[in-house]
């Protein structure tokens, strides 16, 4: 493998770019995330007690959609280092939707290597369920 595509610079970057990944939240995800994270809330896995809730159904977990925008940060700068996320869930997550991450590149700081991105998830209505802001660190410019 070529491990100099990783090496994504500022320079390869513009504010505007773009990239987008999209998902069908499945019951499998939310079993494997519960596993993997130890967050076993009944709300997301116990169906019985989620009919309970104000969302009538289980809820996908939040961090669980949060990853699919990681996802997309791939998609802009392939090896990039994350230095942080800030999110605000809008609406629920439910088990069949269909979720699409988007990350927009706002801002870059070319001689710090960091670049800043509008993120965002989306449904298959098209309803925003999470909304934030993304700080990443790429190569500076060659």
């Amino acid at each position: 493998m070529d491990y100099r595509q990783w090496d994504v610079t500022v320079d390869q970057l513009t504010v505007g770019s773009r990239a987008q990944v999209a998902k069908t939240l499945s019951e499998a995800d939310v079993m494997l995330f519960a596993g993997l994270s130890g967050d076993f809330n009944a709300i997301h896995i116990n169906a019985d007690y989620a009919e309970q809730t104000r969302f009538g159904q289980r809820v996908v977990h939040g961090i669980l959609t949060t990853g699919l925008i990681s996802a997309a940060l791939t998609k802009i700068a392939l090896g990039a280092i994350y230095l942080a996320q800030e999110v605000k869930f809008l609406k629920p997550v439910f088990i069949g939707d269909t979720i699409v991450a988007t990350a927009e590149v706002t801002e870059i700081k070319a001689e710090k290597g960091v670049v800043h991105l509008h993120t965002f998830c989306t449904n298959q209505r098209d309803e925003m369920v999470i909304d934030g802001q993304a700080t990443i660190m790429v190569g500076r410019i060659r």
